[in-house]
């Protein structure tokens, strides 16, 4: 069969499955990622349809899906507001690293997988899913709650912490060493505040510059402009996704909402096909052996998930009630885990089967422990309480009890 038809029947069966799986996931309410991860593991190397002839567009389609992700998430935020954040929410940032960042490194260590492994396995138990979490909050009707903006606030710390740790962590798995590490996270650093210098001074002249009421121009000159910015940031080892990211950034107002409407479907698309390529560069049978590990990892950073969110949303003076729910929340991990698994799986191929394993039991989880942290927690309060007042009740002597 000539490849250009098997390309093409194996792209429309691919892109067709993916489209029914997402219609399931919706009905039963879940995110589709893990459906799209468990689509990529039936699709490749080891599984039930391996996948030849498309092979090498849908490892480009991914590397634009990485791209898109990052360049919407951009778009979300303006440059003040994450000036803002840092300002605000830093305290709460550093204890979300420190919480959850160690567990992920301490097991690559204890696995025996040096250090680079660690740097890369802490990023992924780090970083909560911006995406999963929003989707949960608006699904609830949380949006006006009092520790949603805290939520928000921790998303955009890590969000923006990933600018300096996806380049330090390119330059570890390349394999340049301390010096070149130091070099690379000090670019990074120099890229991100100019990025947020030029767009808090001269944000609306370059949203101007790229503007236009055409909305096919304005999406070739958004896609562009991105694409480019990335591939040039990938030259200086800062990191494609990065250089997406700080796009979105740099745009605001109008064209970014405008951008935002045009490209979210082109996201949706290839962040599905991001999510498969990383199940078909993993092989089923690795799963099983690390699914303990990825089960324990799941349940600590479960918990010290739901700890940051209640140390966040406590600085900003909410109850205990509200403090559960923030850290519910925040307990999902998805997109960015699989990106920084997918940048160490090259190097540290043992890092791709716990990643997938870890991110399919916390993306189901995560909505789950959004919805019931905080029910939970106050059922099992109330029936303490009761059982400590029958406890004080059944004092004393035979009389008063029985006159009690």
């Amino acid at each position: 069969m000539h490849n250009t038809t098997a390309l093409l029947i194996e792209l429309g069966a691919l892109i067709l499955a993916l489209g029914l799986i997402g219609r399931l996931a919706e009905r039963v309410g879940l995110s589709p990622i893990p459906l799209y991860l468990l689509a990529g593991l039936a699709f490749g190397q080891g599984g039930l349809l391996p996948l030849n002839a498309s092979e090498d567009f849908v490892a480009v389609g991914a590397e634009i899906g990485v791209i898109l992700l990052l360049l919407l998430l951009g778009l979300e935020y303006s440059a003040s507001e994450l000036v803002t954040s840092l300002k605000t929410q830093y305290p709460s940032g550093a204890v979300d690293f420190v919480l959850n960042a160690t567990p992920g490194a301490a097991a690559a260590l204890l696995l025996g997988w040096g250090p680079v492994a660690a740097v890369a396995l802490a990023g992924v138990t780090w970083i909560s899913s911006s995406g999963v979490v929003a989707k949960v909050l608006t699904d609830l009707g949380r949006l006006g709650n009092r520790e949603t903006p805290v939520v928000l606030g921790v998303l955009v710390m890590e969000d923006l912490s990933m600018a300096v740790y996806l380049p330090l962590l390119t330059a570890l798995l390349a394999g340049v060493g301390l010096a070149g590490g130091s070099v690379a996270l000090l670019i990074a650093l120099g890229t991100v505040g100019l990025v947020l210098y030029v767009a808090l001074r001269h944000g609306r002249l370059i949203s101007r510059a790229v503007s236009s009421d055409n909305p096919e121009m304005l999406l070739l000159v958004v896609l562009g402009l991105t694409v480019l910015v990335a591939g040039v940031a990938q030259q200086l080892q800062v990191s494609a996704a990065v250089g997406a990211f700080l796009v979105g950034i740099a745009l605001s107002g109008e064209v970014a909402e405008g951008a935002r409407k045009l490209l979210t479907p082109l996201r949706d698309l290839f962040a599905a096909v991001f999510f498969v390529f990383f199940g078909l560069s993993t092989d089923p049978a690795a799963i099983p052996p690390v699914l303990l590990p990825a089960l324990l990892l799941a349940v600590v950073t479960t918990f010290t998930k739901i700890a940051t969110g209640w140390y966040a949303a406590r600085r900003a003076g909410i109850g205990p009630r509200g403090r559960l729910r923030a850290g519910g929340a925040l307990v999902a991990r998805g997109e960015f885990s699989i990106v920084i698994a997918g940048l160490a799986v090259a190097t540290e191929p043992r890092i791709g089967p716990i990643a997938t394993a870890y991110v399919l039991i916390l993306v189901i989880l995560g909505p789950l422990t959004a919805r019931w942290t905080e029910p939970l927690v106050s059922r099992l309060r109330k029936a303490d309480r009761l059982r400590r007042g029958r406890g004080e009740g059944g004092g004393g002597t035979p009389v008063e009890r029985a006159s009690g």
